[in-house]
């Protein structure tokens, strides 16, 4: 993963967040659940590292936001 910048973490309420997840469909599930809750980056991409089980990827999220809202 990218090296977090201060600006990701710079205020009380911003988190970064690493996912790892057995495949893509369980990383997204979460991410998009996340992204209901509240203002992320979204759905980002998803990542394998040779020899290392499952799936990685990060969200941003500002938690002091809402999300967006589930479907319909």
């Amino acid at each position: 993963m990218d090296r977090i910048d201060d600006v990701h973490v710079s205020e009380p309420g911003l988190v970064v967040l690493d996912i790892t997840a057995w495949d893509e469909e369980t990383a997204e599930a979460v991410m998009s659940r996340l992204d209901e809750l509240w203002a992320t980056s979204g759905v980002g991409l998803m990542r394998r590292v040779a020899g290392v089980p499952g799936v990685r990827a990060r969200l941003y999220a500002d938690i002091r936001r809402p999300g967006s809202p589930g479907p319909v």
